[in-house]
This record gives structure tokens, sequence and C-alpha cells, in this order.
């Protein structure tokens, strides 16, 4: 990323685009991105064109060009030229020069020139919403610029998204339909911003500079902050709208939707638990833990398993990864005094054991009663 500055502000970005509640949330959500992603790779100018029918620009978020100069300008882009072509190609484009492409229209009246030209699309639930806009920065753009604007793209399709739902949840009030939109909250918001997650984390092993790569770090672990506020949200909407889920089945499909974002193998071996009021404590242990386990530890196998123990239940979070020292499991670093101060409140505790080079178990026991 080209603004390590900009990093910093991509924490908040994140946790807005979880809480996404309508459409007034919405488009300041996706202002301050537009914003971000012009900030982020030094361009001069960027936007967000929506796509609405027949492949046609129906919105247009746009910074780098005052609001005199736009009403000087006339009409809005509607898709033509050389941002038409990267609608209909669905795909990224650089240019150094935009004149230099055969699409290439020109500009209207009052319109300040561009040269250097960078399109991404951005999909929403598998599908493109639109596509972010740069111009002219000084040197052309990166692939490292088009790993950003990814990144921010994907961000923008979660908070488009859960607007989406959000509207769908207040219009409908059936049990049925409730339970689906928890579902389709899970299977794509959660996931696209695990993406993100992963995006950037390869964004950041590409970096040399340290300081950067410990903002990109700071920007993951807030995304997964927002995630599991999110996950919180829809296990609150799933309990209102069916039968309240068994533990164990919570902590498979915890498992396989996490599986399913990194490239570990995940092994599961659960007992039969009913549902229980500190079953929402419990998992959010458990994905604090198998986070740490899929994220940090560079681990090709990680073992999770909840299973009676006498009168305690054990949950353990067992990797065959780095590991790390003595210090660090003291530490507060990796959620480990959240997840102490969450077993506690349980009646029980946690255990922690880790060597370098000898992996990590994670173990969290307390009273079933």
């Amino acid at each position: 990323m080209t603004d390590s500055a900009g990093l910093s502000r991509i924490a908040p970005l994140i946790a807005e685009a979880a809480s996404v509640e309508g459409e007034a949330d919405l488009g300041r959500v996706l202002r301050a991105l537009v914003a971000e992603v012009m900030s982020a790779t030094g361009a001069s100018y960027a936007a967000l064109g929506v796509i609405g029918e027949h492949q046609v620009l129906s919105d247009f978020v746009f910074e780098g060009i005052t609001r005199e100069q736009a009403d000087r300008i006339g009409h809005l882009p509607t898709g033509r030229g050389v941002l038409g072509t990267v609608i209909t190609k669905n795909e990224t484009i650089i240019l150094s020069s935009i004149a230099d492409h055969p699409d290439s229209v020109g500009f209207p009246e009052h319109h300040p020139t561009m040269e250097a030209f960078l399109g991404v699309p951005v999909s929403v639930g598998g599908e493109t919403f639109g596509n972010l806009y740069l111009t002219d920065k000084e040197g052309g753009f990166t692939d490292e610029d088009v790993a950003v604007v990814s990144a921010l793209g994907r961000i923008a399709g979660a908070a488009i998204q859960t607007a989406r739902l959000q509207t769908r949840l207040r219009l409908v009030a059936i049990v049925e339909d409730r339970h689906r939109i928890a579902r389709d909250l899970h299977d794509s918001v959660i996931q696209d911003l695990f993406a993100v997650g992963l995006g950037l984390q390869g964004l950041s092993a590409r970096i040399g500079d340290p300081d950067v790569s410990r903002l990109l770090d700071q920007s993951i672990d807030t995304l997964d902050g927002a995630v599991n506020t999110l996950r919180s949200y829809v296990f609150e909407l799933k309990d209102t709208a069916r039968p309240t889920v068994k533990l164990d089945e919570r902590i498979q499909a915890l498992v396989a939707r996490m599986g399913s974002a990194y490239p570990a193998n995940l092994r599961l071996s659960l007992e039969d638990f009913e549902s229980r009021e500190s079953d929402d404590e419990l998992i959010l242990i458990a994905t604090e833990a198998i986070s740490n386990a899929l994220r940090h530890s560079q681990a090709e196998n990680v073992e999770v398993s909840l299973e009676r123990d006498g009168g305690d239940l054990v949950l353990q979070v067992i990797d065959d990864g780095v590991g790390f020292g003595p210090s660090e499991i003291s530490g507060q670093g990796m959620g480990i005094a959240n997840m102490r101060t969450r077993a506690q409140g349980l009646g029980g505790d946690i255990e922690i054991e880790s060597r370098p080079g000898e992996g990590t178990r994670v173990a969290v026991r307390f009273p079933v009663s």
C-alpha cells in the first residue's frame, strides 16, 4: 500500500461495513471507502460506479472533483468509453493513459484531463454490483494498488450486502425468513469479510516494511472483531427464528465456516450437547482460539474437540504450527486475556501449552452444570 497512514483507517471502515443498518449508513460508508481508495493509492480522483439496468451506471460516488466542478460538467457518467469496458468485461483494467485505449471517448467540457487509470469490479454475493475507478496516480498504478483496491472493494460489497439484508429484515417478520436472512449473513457477508482478511494477509506478506505490515495485522484483527460482532447478531437472530441450536451443531458450523477460508486441515471431534445459556461465550472463545491457530500458527493441521471429562466440559484447539514462547502466553496478545476472562466467567479457566516449533494446545474447561 502506498500510504501507510491509510492502513490505520481501514480498520474502522471494516467495522462500519459490518454494522450498516440502512441506505443512509451505506451511503456514508461507500463515500468513506471511495475517499480511502483515493488516499491509499495516491490517485487524484476516485469513484464507485453502481451498475443499474441495461449495464448502465445508475449512481456515481466520487472524490477529487468538487460539487461545483461536477455541476459545471453536467450529468454524471453513465458507463460509456473505458468505464463501460470495465463493466462489459467485468475484469480489472490498468492503463498508463486513458486516451490510448481504443474504447476511449474523451472527456466532456469542463472535465479535468485524466491519464493513468485503474478500474476494479466490485461484487456482492457473487454478482457484480459496480466498479471502483481511479485515475491520475503519478507513475501509474501497480499490482499492489490492485490488491488494495480489491480488498476495499470487498469491504464495499460486504457493506452493500449487509444493508440489503438489514432492509429485508425490517420488512419481514416471518420466522422462516428471519432464519434465511441469518443464513445469508453467515454465508455471504461473513465469508466476504474473511476473504478481505485473507487478501490483507497476502498483501502483508509481500510488503517488506515492518511498520506497514504491523498496520495491516492490526486491520486484520479489527476485521476479526467485526466478524465476531456480526456473528453474535446472527446468533440472536436465529434464537428468535427457530428452536435453539445445540452447542455441538454450532461448533460444527463454526469449524466448517472458518475452515473454508484457510488452507489448514481442520479435524473435529464432538460429543452431543444440548444448548445452554453459556453457549454464546463458549462460541466466542472457540472462534478466538481457532482463528489464532488458522491465522498465526502456520499449521498444516488443526484439531478441534468438545467433550465431557467427568463433570466438566472441555473445548480443545490443538495445532502443529510454529508455536510461541512463555512470554507470549502470559502477554495480552492474540486475544488470550479475553479468552481467559470469558472462561473464568463460566466458572472455569483456560490452559495454554506452546513451545517454539512444537505447536500449541488451548484447552477451556468449566463445569457442565
